[in-house]
C-alpha cells in the first residue's frame, strides 16, 4: 500500500506530495536508530551480562525460580543473557512492532524460544495472571530505558508502573541503581550556545554595538538538555568551579516515584568565577554492592583506560538561568528540579535554610524571548562567532552604498542590523530599528512591489541560514528564493553571497563508523537479523542518503585532499537542467575509507568566503578540524576498504554527484 505524504521541501521551499510506501516511517526509524551503536558498546553489554548473572544467582540461592521481566527488549539481547544465565523464564516487552518481530526471530535463531516470550505491547498495557501476558509477577527486573539525561525516555514512569503491577516486592533489578553527578563550570564557548553576545560594528561614523534586548538577556531559556560528546571538549574551553558531586540517585529495586521533585546539594567553589554551566552525567551499578559499574564520566574524571566510546549515552550540558558570580570558599546551593522526563538547574547563594526552601519552585523554565525556540544551540554559537561576523561585515562594506535598498532572506539573522549600521539606507527583512528595518512576513514567491514600496532591490543578502535545513545543501533555499524575487531586483543587483560550492573529502572515523557497522555476534549471541534489518532499511530507497553529523564531536582523519565538486552561481537564477559532476579522488593516507564528508562554502564577495565544513587538516596524520556551529553531511560507504600500506591502497575513489534543480536533491554515488 502507498500513501500520499505532504512535506515542505527544505531546499526548494515547495510543498510536495510524495507517494510513500507505508513502511517508509518505519524504515527511517530503523535506518537512523542507535541499535548498532548499542550492540557495539562492549562495556555496556559485558556489565549487563555480569549484573544479570549475579541477579539470577541471588534468586536461585534463595531457592526461588528466576522469572525475568525485560522492558524495552529491542533485539532480545538482555533476555537471552538472562536465559543463558539460568533464568527459568523471561518476559521480553517491546512496543515497536518491527523490533518485536525481529526479537522473536533472534530469540528463535539462538534457541531460546522455550524460555523467552516476546510481548509486543507498551509495558503499561501488559497483564498478569492465568490468562494474562505474564503468568505471574517477575522477581528480576531488567531494563535499558535510559538516554543521556537518564530519564528522558520515560524510565521513571515505566519503573513506577512495573513495581506496582508487574514485579514482586523486593525484586532484583539490573541495573540496581543509577546516580547522577554534576560539576559547575564557567565556559565562554558553551555559554555562547545559550545567550547572544554583543556585536561590535566598526562603522564609518564610529563604533556601534548590537546588544540583545533585555527580555532575551534575562530569559531562562528552554529546559531541553544539550547532550554532547563532552570528551571532545578541550579542557582549555572551560574552567572548573566545583568538585564533582552526587546530585541524586534512583534505586530501581524499590518502588520508584516519577512525580516532579527537586534535589539540593551544597557546593564549595574551588575557584572564583562566573557559574554558567552545569555539566552532568550518570553511572549505573548493575549490582547492589556497586562492584559492576558502567559510567559516562568524561575524560578529566576517569582514567583513559576505562574509556568506552558510545553515542547512545553521552554527557549533558545544562545552562543556568543566569550567570552567577561565585567566590572560592563561599558556599552555594545547587538545586536540580525534575519532572517525569527532564531535569533543570538553579544556583543560589547560601542563605537561611527556610528562606532557601521557600525559593524552590519546580515549574520548568519557559523561554520568554522566542530566540531559544527559533535558534538551536549551534545557531547561537554561530551568531556569536566573531570571525564569521567579521567576514560578513568586510563583505557588506564592499557592496553597500548610502542609497542601497537591501532585502535579506535568512531566518533570524543579524545581517539587516549589520547592513543598516554599515550604511544601507533602506532595509527590508522577510531589530529597535523599526523605522529603518521593515520585516516582511511573506514567502519570497508572494513578494509584491507594494511590500517594497515600489523600490527595486539593489543588494540581496543571505547568510544563508534556514531553520528547516538539515543537510548542508538545504540552505540552497536562498537560491530558489533569489529566483522567486527576480522581478523585484535592480538590473545591476549585487547578490551576497554571490555563489556557493559543495566540497567533499574521504575520511576514516575514529568511532562514528560503529553506528552503521554490522555487529554479527554480540556477547556470544547471533544478532545478524538486526544487521539485516538495518541494512534493508538503509537500502529501502534505491539511493543511500547522506546524514547530518556535527563532526567536531566525532574525530576523523582525511584520507584524501578536500575537493570542490559543484558550484552554484547565485547571480543567476536556478537553472532548468541538472548540475552534475564525476571524477576520482586519490587516497593519500593508509586507513579505512569509512565514507565521504560533504559541506558547503559560501563565497560572499570575490575574495571572502564562509566555510561550513573543514577548517583545517591539523597535522600529517590527517586529523581534521571542523566548523563547530554546523552539521556536515556524512555518506557512509556500504563496504569499507581497509588499507594497511600505501601499496595496497585502492589508488582512488570515483564519485558521481548530481544536483536536481526540480527537487533540490543532491544524489551521490561512490565506488572504491
Amino acid at each position: 500500500m502507498k500513501t500520499f505524504c505532504g512535506r515542505a521541501n527544505p531546499t526548494t521551499g515547495a510543498m510536495e506530495w510524495l507517494e510513500e510506501d507505508e513502511d517508509y516511517d518505519y524504515h527511517q526509524e530503523i535506518a537512523r536508530s542507535r541499535y548498532a551503536d548499542m550492540l557495539h558498546d562492549k562495556d555496556r553489554n559485558v556489565k549487563y551480562y555480569q549484573g544479570i548473572r549475579a541477579a539470577v544467582s541471588r534468586v536461585k540461592e534463595r531457592g526461588e525460580k528466576a522469572i525475568v521481566l525485560d522492558i524495552g527488549t529491542g533485539t532480545g539481547l538482555l533476555s537471552m543473557m538472562a536465559a543463558s544465565a539460568g533464568a527459568d523464564f523471561c518476559y521480553a516487552i517491546e512496543v515497536f512492532k518491527p523490533m518485536a518481530n525481529a526479537a522473536v526471530k533472534i530469540v528463535e535463531k539462538n534457541g531460546f524460544s522455550d524460555k523467552i516470550k516476546v510481548i509486543n505491547k507498551h509495558s503499561t498495557e501488559v497483564t498478569v495472571g492465568p490468562d494474562g501476558d505474564m503468568q505471574c509477577r517477575a522477581n528480576i527486573l531488567v531494563t535499558e530505558l535510559f538516554d543521556t539525561e537518564l530519564i528522558g525516555e520515560g524510565a521513571l514512569p515505566t519503573y513506577e508502573h512495573a513495581h506496582k503491577y508487574l514485579v514482586q516486592e523486593g525484586c532484583e533489578a539490573v541495573p540496581h541503581r543509577a546516580t547522577v553527578y554534576v560539576q559547575l563550570v564557567e565556559s565562554k564557548r558553551m555559554w555562547s550556545w545559550n545567550k547572544l553576545f554583543p556585536v561590535h560594528v566598526e562603522a564609518a561614523d564610529g563604533e556601534k554595538i548590537i546588544v540583545s534586548p533585555s527580555e532575551m538577556e534575562n530569559c531562562p531559556g528552554v529546559p531541553s538538555v544539550c547532550d554532547i560528546q563532552l570528551n571532545q571538549m578541550p579542557s582549555s574551553d572551560f574552567t572548573i568551579l566545583s568538585d564533582v558531586v552526587t546530585m541524586f540517585s534512583v534505586d530501581f529495586s524499590k518502588p520508584v516515584k516519577s512525580a516532579s521533585t527537586y534535589y539540593r546539594v551544597q557546593l564549595d567553589p574551588v575557584k572564583s568565577g562566573k557559574a554558567q554551566i552545569v555539566l552532568s552525567w550518570w553511572d549505573i551499578d548493575m549490582d547492589p554492592s556497586g562492584m559492576i559499574n558502567c559510567t559516562m564520566a568524561p575524560y578529566w574524571v576517569k582514567s583513559a583506560s576505562a574509556f568506552q566510546w558510545r553515542d547512545h549515552w553521552m554527557q549533558c550540558v545544562y545552562f543556568l538561568p543566569n550567570e552567577e558570580p561565585v567566590l572560592q570558599g563561599e558556599k552555594v546551593y545547587l538545586t536540580a528540579c525534575r519532572d517525569e522526563y527532564s531535569v533543570w538547574y538553579k544556583l543560589q547563594k547560601a542563605r537561611g535554610e527556610e528562606e532557601n526552601k521557600a525559593a524552590v519552585r519546580v515549574e520548568s523554565p519557559v523561554c520568554r524571548c522566542q530566540a531559544h525556540l527559533l535558534w538551536n544551540r549551534p545557531r547561537f554559537g554561530q551568531l556569536n562567532d566573531e570571525n564569521r561576523t567579521r567576514q560578513y561585515m568586510k563583505s557588506l562594506m564592499k557592496v553597500l552604498k548610502t542609497d542601497s535598498v537591501c532585502l535579506c532572506i535568512s531566518d533570524g539573522s543579524l545581517l539587516p542590523v549589520l547592513a543598516h549600521y554599515l550604511g544601507a539606507k533602506q532595509f527590508f527583512k522577510a531589530n529597535h530599528l523599526e523605522d529603518k528595518i521593515k520585516i516582511i512576513e511573506a514567502r519570497p514567491e508572494l513578494l509584491t512591489s507594494s511590500h517594497l514600496e515600489d523600490k527595486k532591490i539593489s543588494v540581496l543578502l543571505g547568510e544563508p541560514f534556514f531553520t528547516t535545513s538539515l543537510l548542508p545543501w538545504h540552505n540552497l533555499y536562498f537560491w530558489y528564493a533569489r529566483t522567486a524575487v527576480t522581478s523585484h531586483l535592480a538590473n545591476n543587483v549585487t547578490v551576497l553571497p554571490q555563489s556557493a560550492s559543495l566540497h567533499m573529502m574521504i575520511v576514516e572515523f575514529q568511532d562514528l563508523w560503529r553506528i552503521r557497522s554490522p555487529c554479527g555476534i554480540c556477547e556470544g549471541f547471533d544478532v545478524q537479523t538486526m544487521d539485516d534489518m538495518i541494512k534493508n532499511s538503509l537500502n529501502f530507497r534505491e539511493s543511500r542518503e547522506a546524514e547530518p553529523h556535527p563532526l567536531w564531536e566525532y574525530p576523523c582523519k582525511s584520507l584524501s585532499d578536500p575537493r570542490e565538486v559543484l558550484t552554484f552561481d547565485f547571480r543567476k537564477t536556478v537553472p532548468q537542467h541538472s548540475l552534475s559532476t564525476e571524477g576520482s579522488v586519490s587516497l593519500l593516507r593508509k586507513g579505512k575509507s569509512h565514507g565521504a564528508v560533504l559541506w558547503m562554502e559560501y563565497h560572499l564577495v570575490a575574495d571572502i568566503s564562509v566555510n561550513t565544513g573543514l577548517l583545517q587538516i591539523s597535522n600529517e596524520k590527517g586529523n581534521c578540524e571542523w566548523n563547530p556551529h554546523c552539521k556536515q553531511a556524512v555518506y557512509f560507504f556500504s563496504s569499507v576498504i581497509e588499507s594497511e600500506t600505501l601499496s595496497d591502497l585502492p589508488s582512488a575513489v570515483t564519485y558521481a554527484i548530481n544536483f536536481n534543480p526540480k527537487t533540490g536533491d543532491i544524489a551521490m554515488d561512490f565506488k572504491l
